[in-house]
């Protein structure tokens, strides 16, 4: 009971501290959602040899899906005539980073993380799909696809009058819609993954002696190899990881193996990589995975130098940004966020009931997101 009661503590003080920059980070990304739109992305990603690479890798950072959620978006943009190199940047870049996990490392880790995962998620990007397009032919111009309206699928684009179609996107209408999508849609598909994360995290915590993780993870290639065979076949969105990776460096394990962790772990699961498969072939997956294994440790091992050099203690400074915020402001949004999951935890304990048989319902999800868009 005790043991219990540790994890318990020692998840809700990280959920303190992560929650008003989650709410700030999936604010942002639903803003995102809606005013940029998915015609707007595509266009751009599909003629040349490495432009649209930079562009896919650009449009990625900010985008908070995870690697189940970004494969239908990448292979919608595929379908669209984005190149294989463009694709397999997006396909990096996207679950790799985002608003949400950009927010959460500034809270739970430190500023020079919270610029090391971009950075280096924007690197990554880049050069799998260079290397893609290397082996790539370049793309024909394609004729654009034109998609049901993103605010509440008014009209296909075709079958309305510019006027008409223009009167259903006004600032409110947009600002509501991007609030319920924050708040509905991709908290339901980040909450029960977040959860898991908090509870690993209070169990590395409270479990797991600090010399063990010290001796095996402490640094060096060894242990970039370590965390690289850890988080290639598991499936952890971005934002979840974050946690863990705090635990992680908190019990003793270098900045730089956090680090292939927050990189691979999102990008990568043996479910996404046979999906992977059946839309750029096992070649391109062969590829996108042997490159996103040296440049993930690459950046480990620089970053742990970085840290050396500049004399920061990664474990000294962790989770200091979030001390500026008042305990009653982390307190209400920790409360919202517990009332804003509990949908999508209820979802999931009905999905297992139908599994086992005991819940008729036929309503199922193939990945545990509650989006739509992110059953396939």
């Amino acid at each position: 009971m005790r043991f219990l009661t540790d994890v318990f503590l020692a998840s809700w003080d990280l959920l303190l501290d992560a929650s008003v920059y989650i709410i700030f980070g999936i604010v942002i990304a639903g803003l995102l959602k809606t005013f940029l739109s998915t015609e707007y992305v595509a266009k751009h990603l599909g003629r040349g040899r490495f432009k649209p690479v930079l562009k896919a890798a650009l449009f990625g950072i900010p985008i908070p899906l995870c690697s189940c959620g970004v494969m239908p978006a990448a292979a919608s943009l595929k379908k669209q005539g984005a190149s294989n190199g463009a694709t397999v940047a997006f396909l990096i870049s996207t679950p790799e980073s985002g608003v949400d996990s950009i927010s959460v490392t500034y809270a739970l880790l430190d500023p020079l993380m919270t610029i090391a995962r971009p950075v280096a998620a924007f690197v990554s990007a880049v050069a799998a799909g260079v290397t893609e397009s290397l082996f790539s032919p370049v793309n024909k111009p394609t004729a654009p696809t034109l998609e049901a309206c993103q605010i509440d699928n008014c009209c296909s684009g075709e079958d309305c009058s510019p006027g008409e179609h223009a009167s259903h996107h006004g600032v409110y209408l947009r600002l509501w819609t991007s609030l319920k999508y924050a708040f509905v849609e991709l908290w339901g598909d980040l909450a029960t993954w977040f959860a898991f994360g908090l509870i690993l995290s209070g169990i590395i915590t409270v479990w797991i002696p600090q010399e063990v993780i010290a001796d095996y993870l402490g640094g060096g290639l060894g242990s970039m190899l370590m965390m690289l065979a850890a988080g290639i076949p598991i499936y952890i969105c971005a934002s979840a990881s974050t946690p863990i990776a705090a635990a992680l460096i908190l019990k003793g394990v270098s900045p730089g193996a956090a680090l292939v962790f927050l990189l691979v772990g999102p990008a990568t699961n043996m479910a996404s990589l046979s999906i992977l498969t059946g839309i750029l072939g096992k070649r391109a997956t062969l590829r996108y995975l042997l490159v996103l294994a040296v440049c993930s440790v690459s950046f480990g091992l620089l970053l742990d130098k970085v840290y050396q050099w500049s004399g920061i203690s990664a474990q000294a400074v962790v989770g200091q940004a979030s001390e500026i915020m008042p305990y009653s402001i982390q307190l209400i949004s920790a409360i919202i966020l517990i009332i804003l999951s509990i949908k999508p935890f209820y979802l999931v304990i009905r999905k297992q009931l139908v599994r086992l048989g005991i819940s008729s319902d036929s309503k199922d999800s193939s990945c545990g997101c509650s989006d739509e868009s992110c059953q396939s």
